[in-house]
């Protein structure tokens, strides 16, 4: 879990929790850091979040795939990624991330289909994109 310098990983524990720090190992299948350049794509991490007085912070352990931006990820090939506009007629050419899709689609009660042509005329834009479906 954390290194200690050589300290015993059971008093390292009990030593984060009286500094109300919680510490707890996450089940994660993959991870996806998106860059402008890049997505790195790590498969089967592991995955430690920490909570100390109210602030998350996670750490990733593992060795990432280096592939190029929107392309990484389970999603590949999605319907999201479709509407970037090279692979389906009339498409917007605006890559639209799937979480996008999937809130837009919630929030407006609608198909992802309806959700992807909402955001593609909205140019990405969720809140606009919602209204126009409501």
């Amino acid at each position: 879990m954390l290194g200690g310098g050589g300290m015993n990983p059971r008093k390292m524990k009990q030593m984060m929790k009286q500094m109300g720090i919680d510490v707890t190992e996450l089940d994660v299948e993959e991870v996806v850091i998106r860059t402008d350049e890049e997505d790195l794509v790590f498969d089967a991490p592991q995955v430690t979040k920490m909570d100390a007085q109210g602030q998350e912070t996670y750490q990733v352990v593992g060795e990432p795939e280096s592939v190029e931006s929107g392309t990484g990820g389970s999603g590949a090939g999605s319907a999201a990624e479709l509407a970037a506009g090279d692979d389906e007629p009339g498409g917007s050419g605006v890559a639209i991330p799937e979480d996008d899709v999937m809130i837009v689609a919630e929030r407006a009660g609608v198909s992802e289909e309806d959700a992807i042509e909402a955001l593609e005329a909205e140019e990405g834009d969720l809140a606009a994109a919602i209204a126009r479906l409501e």
